[in-house]
């Protein structure tokens, strides 16, 4: 910038400037040092960005006796916008309204100090605005008329870096047309250096904080259900059994372990488990005191920590969420029963530590069934038995690997003619040391170690096999094999079963499939398309424990079903109990009409025989034809059988 001389200076000849010049420039630079030192100062104290920029503009504005100031930010979006942040001096909605661009476009747009300064990352300095053609424009008139309002006549702006990009513009206003000298320009570009360092410093602050408490949350609360974690409750429940030990007085904690769930992600996916946890943590977060603490503690699993109360109260709150956890819950489109169990310990009575209190709360869902109202208390035989459980399921496995299990079968035997149609393929474990476990005891074993696909790959193994040993002795004898809820659902069961026709050879109807009706009913369409699948390697299908799963007469026409089981509930208690004979009646009269072979489970007296006779039924099975027996003893057994006087 050039300047006429009026006045020489005496010191120096040569100079250009008069000394009201020189002192006119003294002054900007005085003004842009208490400027900058001001600004430095605000910096150190600034914790929130807006109330930074805001502090900023009104440091230029109060200590160095500029007369506007303002920030903008600049937006990449297809316009190029510039977003006017905070000023003072100036009407702020007014500069808010204005629709600014940086990109460089017509001469009218784009072309104002900031706009200039954040496109091209250098100072815009000394703007006039009263003689500037830029602000001459329409679209920029109304600043030129807020610039007379007032009173700022030049404006300088300098551009915010920020990691290598321009993050806006700081914008100053001075009422002398040709303010900012150089060395102003220097010094006010050094508070624009360090307002965009504040801006980054604190931005980066921010980030800081939200990153450590995200690692925070994240060590703290489940994602989820975003419910709080197990770390968190025991570090909660610790601190209430430090008050309770001071205040002396109970604490309750129950455990809540949803069944099945296991299942429910093997079948539906782990989206649709997802969604069962959500639901469950809204209800129950909807039913508990603002006082309690509900956290989720394993994959399937929650616990209520209750500070103060004794066994009446974690019974009453325990009946309370049964009921609440009562309604089925639509996840992927069906009905789902949670099944939620409820196991309940108290300080000081049952543990005085955190982790042994909620391990022992869990231990008490074991003992927790509906018919005992949904919950359980700790019992101090609980852990031993626990122990039990956890060795025999990792000798399950052992045993299912190593081909430990035994391979027994009851036969099926035809009322009017006597003679034996087949048998149900049934699994047998002989425990080295706890002798012959009860079968129930094994499967529900096999259920919580998921073990449940293992042990009927085992079961379709050694079916196959025999039946291939009977075919290579001559016999033709019909082996039935159950399928489970989860095996009927598995996407490899027909793969598996097609694979084991194809190696051994076996003709389809030598291999029988059985299905429980509760099975079926969870999820009808589904069961359908596997039955259909099953149906076409030409074998007989059996529907189960017929009469306990309320399938409706509709359905059962649809399934491609060969044969119906009544359950021996009904069967056994018929020759003394009007209803149950009536309801074997009904159920012989409908599979016959349908077309469908019916067979009586639980056959255990001449008396009930005889009944089935009269009643048409076809084949019998229980007790009084044999009770199960190993597979290699069934041939001795038909020959006895044929010899028997009828």
């Amino acid at each position: 910038m050039e300047y006429s001389a009026n006045e020489p200076n005496k010191d120096n000849p040569d100079s250009a400037l008069t000394t009201k010049e020189l002192l006119t420039e003294l002054e900007g630079v005085t003004r842009a040092l208490r400027t900058l030192s001001a600004g430095n100062h605000t910096l150190l104290h600034a914790s929130d960005e807006q109330e930074l920029l805001h502090d900023m503009c009104q440091v230029i504005v109060d200590k160095g006796g500029y007369r506007t100031a303002g920030v903008v930010y600049a937006e990449h979006d297809e316009n190029k916008s510039m977003r006017w942040m905070e000023g003072i001096g100036v009407d702020n909605a007014f500069m808010k309204a204005l629709h600014h661009t940086w990109a460089d476009k017509e001469m009218e747009i784009g072309h104002t100090a900031a706009a200039t300064a954040i496109r091209t990352g250098q100072p815009s300095v000394g703007r006039h605005i009263l003689t500037d053609p830029v602000y001459a424009a329409p679209t920029y008139v109304s600043i030129r008329e807020c610039a007379i309002k007032f009173g700022f006549a030049a404006v300088t702006a300098f551009p915010l870096r920020m990691e290598g990009e321009v993050l806006g513009a700081m914008v100053v206003g001075a009422i002398e047309p040709d303010a900012f000298g150089e060395e102003e320009v220097k010094l006010l570009g050094e508070l624009a250096d360090d307002l965009a360092y504040g801006i980054t410093n604190l931005r980066m602050r921010i980030n800081q904080q939200v990153c450590e408490a995200t690692i925070a949350r994240l060590a703290y609360y489940d994602p989820l259900t975003e419910l709080p974690n197990r770390t968190f409750l025991l570090e909660h429940l610790r601190d209430a059994i430090q008050t309770a030990k001071q205040q002396h007085h109970a604490l309750a904690l129950l455990h809540l372990n949803i069944g099945r769930f296991r299942e429910l992600n093997q079948i539906l996916g782990y989206h649709a488990g997802d969604q069962l946890l959500q639901q469950l943590a809204q209800r129950l977060t909807h039913t508990i005191k603002k006082s309690d603490t509900l956290a989720r503690v394993e994959e399937s699993a929650f616990a209520l920590l209750l500070p103060s109360g004794g066994a009446d109260y974690a019974v009453q709150i325990a009946q309370q969420l049964t009921l609440v956890l009562h309604d089925p819950i639509e996840v992927a489109g069906l009905l789902v029963d949670p099944r939620v169990n409820i196991g309940i310990a108290l300080f000081p009575g049952h543990a005085t530590e955190a982790d042994v209190l909620l391990r022992r709360a869990n231990i008490a869902t074991h003992e927790a069934s509906p018919a005992r109202g949904g919950y359980a208390f700790y019992t101090g035989g609980q852990e031993q038995e626990c122990t039990r459980r956890l060795s025999l399921m990792a000798d399950l496995r052992q045993a299912i690997e190593q081909n430990g299990l035994s391979l027994y079968c009851q036969p099926k035997v035809d009322i009017a003619s006597r003679r034996v149609s087949g048998a149900e393929a049934l699994v047998r474990w002989q425990h080295p040391v706890h002798g012959m476990l009860p079968t129930i005891e094994f499967i529900k074993l096999a259920e919580h170690a998921g073990l449940i696909t293992p042990l009927t790959n085992w079961m379709l193994d050694a079916a196959f096999s025999q039946s291939y040993i009977w075919h290579e002795e001559g016999v033709e004898r019909a082996l039935s094999v159950n399928l489970s809820a989860h095996d009927l659902y598995h996407p490899l069961l027909i793969d598996r079963i097609q694979g084991l026709f194809s190696t051994w050879g076996i003709r389809p109807e030598m291999i029988q499939f059985e299905l429980t009706e509760s099975a079926l009913m969870e999820d009808p369409a589904g069961a359908l398309e596997i039955l259909t699948k099953l149906k076409k390697f030409g074998t007989r299908l059996f529907i189960d424990d017929f009469g306990t799963g309320y399938s409706s007469l509709s359905y059962l026409q649809k399934l491609p079903v060969d044969s119906i089981k009544i359950d021996q509930s009904f069967v056994m208690p018929m020759v003394i109990n009007s209803d149950s004979a009536a309801i074997v009646h009904s159920t012989i009269e409908l599979g016959h009409n349908l077309n469908l072979e019916v067979v009586a489970e639980g056959v255990d007296s001449q008396a009930v025989w005889d009944h089935l006779a009269e009643l048409g039924c076809d084949i019998a099975q229980g007790y009084l034809v044999s009770r199960p027996m190993p597979v290699e003893q069934f041939s001795n057994w038909e020959n006895e059988w044929a010899r028997m006087p009828s």
